[in-house]
């Protein structure tokens, strides 16, 4: 079993930065696929980015120059860094673990959740 808590959250102005961070439990992250996923009000999941354990990364066309993944296995964190913020960019933020993952873009081969973070962009 794998516990994922997500921090960092808020309010902010369009064109500021946020940091959220992913504390996992229970598991090493070391060995899994770590990814962000965010949902706003009346919308589908969506697919932010994710990271396998051999750094390679992955980023949705939405939010690619503008966010950033990385990880801390040490720190068994994950961090999404993420610039440029606009409205549209408003929702709930969840990480995800899994392991045999193929397609991160894929919500349901995620085994593990988190329960999100909010994070809303004023214009």
């Amino acid at each position: 079993q794998v516990q994922l808590v997500e921090s960092g959250g808020g309010l902010v102005q369009a064109g500021g930065s946020l940091r959220l961070s992913c504390a996992a439990s229970g598991r090493t992250i070391s060995n899994y696929v770590m990814g962000w996923f965010r949902q706003a009000p009346g919308k589908e999941r969506e697919f932010v980015t994710a990271s396998r354990s051999d750094d390679s990364t992955y980023y949705g066309d939405s939010v690619k120059g503008r966010f950033t993944i990385s990880r801390d296995n040490a720190k068994n964190t994950v961090y999404l860094q993420m610039t440029s913020l606009n409205p549209e960019d408003t929702a709930v933020y969840s990480c995800a673990a899994g392991r045999s993952v193929v397609h991160v873009s894929n919500p349901r081969v995620y085994a593990y959740w988190g329960q999100g973070t909010q994070v809303t962009v004023s214009s």
